[in-house]
């Protein structure tokens, strides 16, 4: 939900592009040996020779994907995908990454497939109408994509490369993910208000819960136990109880899907960050510009904390520590310190931040702006900009990728 809207911030707009910035460290490290004597090490990790990672930023406007060479901190090089590229993901199991290209007005998308050992695209599935999200099995064998304008979500193949079901979902669904254990197939219902879970041995639905507005952005525990879902229509999170087959040896019954509660949060909650423990939520309610903070194993609201104009986006960081909050009506990323319970600072990034993810070591933070048309890349231990790097036309999502090549 993109609104043009002038920052509130009084502070000068900082330039985005910084050229002297964007050299790779090699050179420079090679550059400060050589003229400088006095020079002190790189404060950035050094890597084995045969260690790879890539950002892939997704440009809507442009039908590209910008890739990102993480350990050099550079553009490597602009991949043309499909039109209307809008969600992206990396397999944890082999070396790609995939594509959801959305397709005009009321036709059909794909899914592109890149190569990263190659940085090029191998394959491009066809789709149903409206692509809008995409999420990976545990094996990394299936993909499973909402279609919006299909009410369906397809389930593709992706060793043989091809759509092998559609399951029907409510209406202009949003977003499925699965469960970690593979057990559960959530799937958010914006134009429905609705959440539909299915079955995914079986490609059944099993459950179906109403009651909420502008269904987005569903979060599953660790444990696979719940998922919330954000009422983007509205202002409340759905908390659903997921089933559950019995277990003779704890003495458990078994546990049918069941709605737990809807909490009230802000205005116009967008967007649910878990912490890697599962222990907290962090709702971004857009309209209200904050974050509300879930306790998950009691659903219990413990307050709402003021952000920035228009939270979007945001990211714990893996020591559970610190939340970041991307604010699109500005050019602030915000953080929020966990244990504290507060602000704990700011970093300038460009106009229109949206989507954010960590490098593979958690040290560079991504930023995708979505007006300037640019990645930020902040350290994370000085919470500093290091540099902005050019995309194409509207990015609108990232994800990193990791590996040694043999």
């Amino acid at each position: 939900m993109l609104r043009a809207s002038a920052a509130r911030d009084p502070l000068k707009r900082v330039p985005r592009w910084y050229p002297f910035k964007t050299v790779p460290k090699l050179f420079l490290l090679a550059a400060c040996a050589v003229g400088m004597a006095g020079c002190r090490p790189s404060p950035f990790p050094q890597y084995p020779a045969n260690y790879r990672e890539y950002a892939y930023v997704t440009n809507g406007g442009s039908g590209t994907v910008t890739v990102i060479d993480v350990v050099d901190v550079r553009v490597d090089r602009e991949i043309a995908v499909g039109q209307n590229p809008v969600a992206v993901a990396a397999s944890n199991t082999r070396n790609e990454v995939y594509v959801v290209n959305s397709g005009a007005a009321g036709g059909t998308g794909s899914l592109a497939v890149i190569d990263a050992e190659h940085n090029r695209v191998v394959a491009t599935i066809p789709l149903h109408r409206q692509p809008v999200s995409v999420d990976l099995d545990k094996s990394g064998d299936l993909a499973y994509v909402a279609n919006s304008g299909s009410n369906s979500v397809s389930v593709v193949d992706l060793k043989a490369r091809r759509d092998i079901a559609q399951i029907g979902a409510g209406e202009q669904p949003d977003a499925a993910e699965i469960a970690p254990d593979g057990s559960t197939l959530v799937v958010a219902n914006r134009g429905g208000n609705s959440v539909t879970l299915i079955d995914p041995a079986t490609r059944k639905v099993r459950a179906v819960f109403t009651g909420c507005p502008g269904a987005t952005d569903p979060v599953i525990m660790p444990d696979s136990s719940k998922v919330f879902v954000a009422c983007a229509a509205g202002h409340q999170v759905m908390a659903i109880e997921l089933a559950r087959p019995a277990d003779r040896m704890a003495g458990q019954p078994a546990v049918p899907d069941r709605l737990e509660t809807l909490m009230d949060v802000g205005r116009g909650p967008v967007n649910l960050a878990l912490k890697p423990d599962g222990g907290e939520l962090f709702v971004a309610n857009s309209l209200s510009d904050s974050i509300s903070e879930v306790v998950t194993n009691t659903n219990d609201v413990g307050g709402a904390y003021t952000m920035g104009d228009d939270p979007v986006d945001g990211l714990v960081s893996r020591d559970n520590a610190l939340l970041y909050v991307a604010n699109l009506r500005s050019q602030y990323v915000t953080v929020y310190s966990i244990d504290d319970l507060k602000r704990a600072g700011s970093v300038r990034v460009d106009d229109g931040p949206t989507a954010l993810a960590f490098s593979a070591n958690s040290f560079l933070l991504f930023v995708v702006d979505s007006r300037s048309g640019d990645l930020a890349v902040v350290r994370t231990p000085t919470l500093s900009l290091f540099t902005l790097l050019p995309t194409g036309r509207d990015p609108n999502a990232i994800a990193d990728k990791a590996f040694k090549v043999q």
